[in-house]
């Protein structure tokens, strides 16, 4: 049976530590929150931002507070806006008719000229925000005939070892054949000795970027005892001086996310995603595999990799996805923000370019989201400009596995520690 957990816990202890409150001015500190702690609401409930300003830890009584709220998307509907006298109830209430979230962005500023400014997120019944279009109807064929071809390319590894300060400990930096325009390039750790068929896979994926893969990954793995395989987003050499990946980010890579994006046959995800599709083949060809479990792992751009994973092969018995990206690009078509990369540009009349959002659809994460029967874990941060709120619940709402999400209403775009810390803890809580 599907369980569904909205997780809030977090939510109280991101209060006191987010980022989302500026300093701009030491002495003086903004805040706003929503009158439930995990800033929750029904579609026509009643929400309301509380606001605060202290300097030296005492209200201040006098000025004004600016405030505007908004759906992410600019001047887009009807939202409210304006100012609040510092000696009255400093609140700010919306409504929301449709599923989808609200921001609320406040700024003051001092006697002397600084600004302070603030942002909290709430949430309109998150779990019914749907696709903002159907699955295309050859989505699966068309994916099928994908990994096809790529299968009739052998899946030719080519392993280096790496001196790594633990014996207990075996790494390479391997490389492996892949099709789409690139090999497979990640740093692969195993526990020395393991016996055969003893040990879970888990695969570790990148954000948005151009760098080499990271071997601290691909070892905190294998010392949880598992085979552990951390690939870098773009088939790229590993360890090589930041030089070399500055100018492939300046150059070849430059604009990698929008690149081919009027066809899904050039589409740059495309070949990212059958990537993910051959480092699962690696992993279920080592003999220490347990011919069971297999996990993926990633934030941002990882984190919609690992929906693609899960939705691309049935291997996969887990997913991390923190934050992620690469969802919901038919978004604007719905009358919402679609998610980073922002892939579908608008024409001049304010729609969607037809081509690009038909070719979009399949590599939308949303889409691979919806054939994802692995159990699932996602964080969403409620301010997050980079992938949106909406967007990332588009994708959790179509998980067919069990499944929890973690929402924090004063989080951007982020992967602080203790949701990683989260995230690796059901990760082996999975595997055992």
């Amino acid at each position: 049976m599907q369980r569904l957990t909205i997780v809030g816990l977090l939510t109280l202890v991101s209060f006191h530590v987010s980022s989302a409150t500026l300093f701009a001015e030491e002495a003086y500190q903004l805040k706003v929150v929503t009158d439930r702690e995990n800033a929750i609401y029904e579609t026509g409930d009643l929400a309301i931002f509380l606001v605060t300003l202290t300097k030296d830890d005492k209200p201040v009584t006098e000025g004004t507070v600016h405030y505007v709220v908004d759906d992410f998307i600019a001047d887009h509907g009807d939202y409210p806006r304006g100012q609040l006298e510092l000696d009255q109830p400093l609140k700010v209430e919306v409504e929301l008719q449709r599923p989808g979230f609200l921001r609320c962005h406040v700024n003051y500023r001092s006697p002397n000229n600084k600004v302070v400014r603030a942002t909290a997120g709430a949430a309109f019944s998150p779990t019914k925000i749907g696709l903002s279009l159907p699955v295309p109807d050859d989505f699966d064929e068309f994916w099928e005939a994908q990994k096809a071809q790529l299968a009739q390319l052998p899946a030719d590894a080519e392993l280096t070892h790496v001196e790594y300060n633990d014996p207990k400990v075996d790494c390479f930096d391997v490389q492996v054949a892949c099709i789409g325009g690139a090999p497979v390039s990640g740093y692969f750790a195993k526990p020395s000795k393991a016996r055969a068929k003893s040990l879970p896979a888990i695969l570790w994926v990148h954000g948005a970027g151009v760098r080499s893969s990271s071997l601290s990954n691909a070892v905190k793995g294998a010392r949880a005892n598992m085979l552990s395989f951390d690939i870098n987003a773009h088939g790229i050499p590993n360890g090589r001086p930041d030089a070399f990946y500055k100018k492939l980010s300046a150059e070849r890579l430059k604009n990698y996310r929008h690149a081919g994006r009027e066809d899904r046959d050039t589409v740059y995800f495309r070949g990212m995603f059958l990537r993910l599709v051959r480092a699962i083949d690696f992993l279920a060809a080592q003999p220490e595999w347990d011919g069971k479990k297999v996990v993926v792992i990633g934030h941002s751009q990882g984190g919609g990799q690992a929906l693609a994973a899960g939705g691309l092969d049935d291997r996969v018995t887990m997913i991390a996805s923190g934050v992620p990206a690469i969802c919901d690009h038919a978004g604007r078509a719905a009358g919402r923000i679609n998610g980073w990369p922002q892939l579908v540009p608008l024409g001049a009349d304010g729609a969607p370019d037809a081509t690009i959002l038909e070719a979009s659809r399949y590599v939308d994460a949303v889409n691979f989201a919806s054939r994802c029967q692995a159990d699932a874990i996602m964080s969403v941060g409620l301010i997050d400009g980079t992938c949106p709120p909406s967007s990332c619940f588009a994708a959790y709402n179509q998980l067919q596995g069990k499944k929890q999400v973690i929402t924090e209403p004063l989080m951007g775009h982020a992967a602080p520690k203790h949701i990683q810390d989260a995230f690796f803890q059901r990760v082996l809580e999975h595997v055992r």
